[in-house]
């Protein structure tokens, strides 16, 4: 059976209702990464021998009528920053190679809580730093669509495991799009939480044992089925203690039924940041559709006094900001030197400026992220959704020159600067607000094209119902699956 065509929501319901075992399932999916997984390097820490025998007992637990939750002996991949008691956590940085985790991070023992057997860890860049996934211990991770090119970063080893059926399902994190860019660039779902929706504790970065919620990083699902990313969502979602000790979150359900009733803005082009011409095309089709559909299109309306460059300047700042925070004295020093000499706006200047300002300075930019958030706020009084581009580009060919600053990309024959790949998906980030990767087709070449759905805070249920709908006009028979 192929298992690996199946949801971990039929993987569980056929378990536990002994149409097939746990032990099989595990086993088809290590057969799988044992076939495929040298040729992508997705999966960097693999635990078979463990997950067998936890395939076992789940598979005696159904037999004494037992399960343990929803996801009850369905394997899945946890993103290498994640902490799991007894597995090395490195983030693919040298100070941690050596690094055994003696925790376990929250949202991962949510999923193992409701009964997922975990087989392993999935590639990442150093410290998640990247929009491609390479580092010094683990090696770099390919795109399943295309060995010559990017899985994108930083959760790029989870949607190469999962495009290639490695494994259905996976928890990432996203910063500056690292969800939503690498399910974009490998033709997988991944979902962008509201952020402090998940909790990020026993994420690498921070720094293993940190128990502060990072700025604008979230944690979320990714999959090949979106009924995978709901479950999975329900999961892990809510607070810890001790606020869990005095309320609980109950998200919003979907309250969408057809397209044609939906109320739709669109952003699908910004001279701030031009997108790849069939990346274009993929997206006016998907207008299109759902104006045929009956759904009121508006291509005009944005948030109050908000543009795209506007929006990514703050962005950008906070997020320096918050990528800053670790730094050691004598790189501090460093990027201070040129925040302070510096005559030109480029992406290492700002990352400078961003990264040492003083709390006085980030207590004016967040003041100008809470106006911002309030503007999209007032937006979502009158639209239902904001569809726009994940990224400016397909996935493009490994460059692992440094620093990623100083790299350009080739977009419609000419050269653009590589950290524009983050503005798309900043829009969101900034805004904390929950936006969601489809599928939408693929290039002349092969390689896949996504759409990004962006709704109002929590309206994470809503966008899954959305994307639900488009994705059956789209993919009738499931997600195309690449050339293996």
């Amino acid at each position: 059976m192929n298992y690996h065509e199946m949801s971990s929501v039929e993987l569980a319901r056929g378990i536990r209702n002994q149409q097939f075992t746990s032990v099989q399932v595990v086993e088809h999916f290590l057969e799988r990464i044992d076939a495929l997984n040298p040729a992508l390097n997705a999966i960097v820490i693999l635990r078979a021998d463990e997950a067998r025998q936890k395939a076992r007992q789940a598979d005696k637990a159904i037999q004494r009528g037992d399960s343990t939750g929803p996801l009850h002996g369905v394997p899945m991949t946890i993103k290498e920053t994640f902490e799991i008691n007894g597995w090395p956590t490195t983030a693919g940085h040298g100070k941690l190679k050596d690094h055994i985790s003696p925790r376990t991070a929250p949202a991962v023992q949510r999923l193992i809580d409701a009964g997922a057997i975990i087989v392993g860890k999935t590639n990442i860049p150093e410290l998640a730093g990247d929009l491609q996934s390479f580092n010094g211990i683990y090696g770099t991770t390919n795109n399943p669509w295309n060995t010559d090119m990017t899985s994108g970063g930083s959760s790029g080893g989870a949607a190469a495991a999962l495009a290639s059926g490695m494994i259905p399902l996976e928890l990432g994190s996203d910063l500056a799009g690292s969800i939503r860019t690498p399910a974009a660039f490998c033709g997988i779902y991944g979902l962008k939480t509201t952020y402090g929706l998940v909790p990020l504790r026993g994420h690498v970065p921070s720094a293993p044992g940190s128990l502060g919620q990072r700025d604008i990083s979230v944690t979320g699902p990714m999959a090949r089925h979106l009924d995978d990313i709901e479950q999975a969502l329900d999961l892990i979602a809510g607070p810890e203690r001790p606020a869990s000790d005095a309320w609980s979150i109950t998200l919003p359900a979907a309250k969408t039924s057809r397209l044609g009733d939906l109320k739709i803005a669109t952003w699908l082009s910004d001279p701030y940041c031009e997108i790849d011409n069939e990346m274009a095309d993929a997206l006016n089709r998907v207008v299109d559709l759902l104006r045929n559909q009956g759904a009121h299109i508006d291509d005009t309306a944005r948030p109050d006094a908000m543009t795209l460059e506007g929006s990514h300047a703050l962005y950008y700042d906070m997020l320096a900001s918050s990528m800053g925070a670790g730094l050691n004295e004598a790189t501090r020093n460093k990027l201070l030197e040129l925040a302070n000499t510096s005559t030109t706006d480029d992406y290492r200047t700002r990352f400078a400026r961003g990264a040492t300002q003083s709390h006085g300075q980030w207590l004016k930019q967040d003041e100008k992220r809470a106006q911002l958030q309030n503007n999209w706020l007032t937006f979502f009084d009158n639209f239902d959704l904001m569809i726009c581009p994940v990224v400016n580009t397909p996935a493009f060919p490994h460059d692992h020159s440094q620093p990623a600053t100083s790299r350009t990309l080739t977009i419609n024959g000419k050269p653009q600067v590589y950290m524009d790949v983050t503005v798309w998906a900043g829009l969101a980030a900034i805004a904390g607000l929950p936006a969601l990767s489809i599928p939408i087709g693929t290039t002349e070449s092969g390689l896949p094209l996504a759409a990004q759905l962006i709704g109002p805070a929590y309206s994470e249920k809503e966008l899954i119902r959305i994307g639900q709908l488009i994705s059956g006009h789209l993919h009738p028979g499931g997600l195309p699956w690449p050339a293996l």
